[in-house]
């Protein structure tokens, strides 16, 4: 059964394709129109110069590209999810950092989500990823022959964060790990690297003494089974609102430490639950998304 959002989101297309049909302009998409249903069911990129519009969080994607489903180095998955566009900067990126792969005993990247089509809002689960600049790398190595398309929609990422979640698992973790983050996150247009507090921990241990790409890695949670790269803002895009950069020095000391904390680690319950945020409208995002959404 159609839910009201998608009934809604039909109805639309059908009379602006009744409106052209009879060589009328498309109706007017209001500014109230809930963002996630308008961006979430538009199935391609709209026909502009690309840019990034907005914040990560509060944006949308113009011009942007598809990472081809299948690459010598690298493998979308989840494709039924339709989130496997981005800025030609990210599809670049995936591309450029999939290339060094092998180099480093990872023999390709499993990309997850990227960006809708047209960026924005989704209709479940990440709050980021609307402009074009997000993609999660899964920390599992691609294999050495492609996927079908059901192994695609049904395997499992790995996860390498200890039951107790104050460490990676040692059955499971490995320098391979550690080495294609390290090399995600030494490219000059990366913003961030968001990975789980425990893998930030295990990349503090890593050798080496050069740990100035360690600044760029941020401990969240959530990540346990990927790696999450967000570039900054690239040229041509006046509209996109950067990061504030992060603190200075590896991160790898009280900062880290607090992540442990058993409060943070295992926090109780509200005893009034939060209300929920309602949801991002056309109108919340920059006035330019609505020339996205709205492009044929």
């Amino acid at each position: 059964m159609l839910t009201f959002t998608r009934m809604v989101f039909a109805l639309a297309i059908l009379v602006g394709a009744l409106a052209d049909a009879a060589g009328q302009s498309k109706p007017r998409i209001e500014p109230k129109s809930i963002a996630r249903s308008l961006f979430g069911h538009a199935r391609t990129p709209a026909p502009l110069e690309p840019a990034a519009v907005g914040f990560y969080t509060h944006g949308c994607l113009a011009g942007g590209i598809a990472l081809p489903l299948t690459g010598k180095t690298w493998q979308v998955m989840r494709p039924s999810r339709n989130r496997y566009y981005g800025h030609p900067s990210l599809v670049r990126y995936i591309e450029r950092l999939s290339e060094k792969a092998p180099k480093l005993r990872w023999n390709g990247l499993l990309v997850g989500d990227m960006a809708q089509a047209r960026g924005g809002p989704m209709l479940s689960g990440h709050a980021s990823h609307q402009v074009g600049l997000d993609a999660d790398i899964w920390l599992t190595p691609m294999p050495t022959r492609e996927l079908t398309r059901t192994e695609r929609e049904k395997t499992s990422a790995v996860n390498v964060v200890a039951r107790d979640r104050l460490d990676v698992d040692a059955k499971v973790w490995t320098d391979a790990h550690a080495a294609i983050i390290r090399a995600a996150a030494d490219d000059a247009e990366v913003e961030r690297i968001f990975v789980n507090p425990a893998i930030k921990k295990a990349l503090c241990r890593y050798k080496g003494t050069e740990r100035e790409w360690l600044r760029t890695v941020r401990p969240w949670p959530g990540h346990d089974y990927h790696f999450h790269v967000r570039l900054g803002c690239p040229a041509g895009s006046s509209d996109c609102k950067p990061q504030d950069p992060p603190p200075n020095g590896d991160g790898c000391g009280d900062e880290l430490d607090y992540w442990f904390k058993e409060e943070v680690l295992r926090p109780k319950p509200l005893a009034v639950p939060a209300k929920p945020m309602p949801p991002l409208t056309l109108a919340d995002l920059p006035p330019a998304c609505r020339t996205v959404i709205s492009a044929p």
